[in-house]
């Protein structure tokens, strides 16, 4: 029974380390692109855009007012 639960508290560390290799690896090629200002310019407003975006989307579908 104790190597159940020794077993069981490994996912929390599973799903942090597997949470910061994809947010890692979608990142990583964006860092380039904000050493110029044009181009960090058009990126944040393209992540914000895509977040408003989310958010409407969300609010349709889930009808909140």
């Amino acid at each position: 029974m104790q190597e159940f639960f020794a077993n069981v508290f490994r996912y929390p560390r599973y799903l942090i380390s597997f949470s910061l290799g994809v947010f890692y690896n979608a990142v990583e090629p964006l860092i380039p692109l904000l050493k110029n200002p044009y181009t960090a310019v058009a990126l944040i407003s393209a992540i914000i855009a895509g977040f408003i975006g989310l958010v409407f989307t969300m609010q349709g579908m889930l009808g909140i007012a």
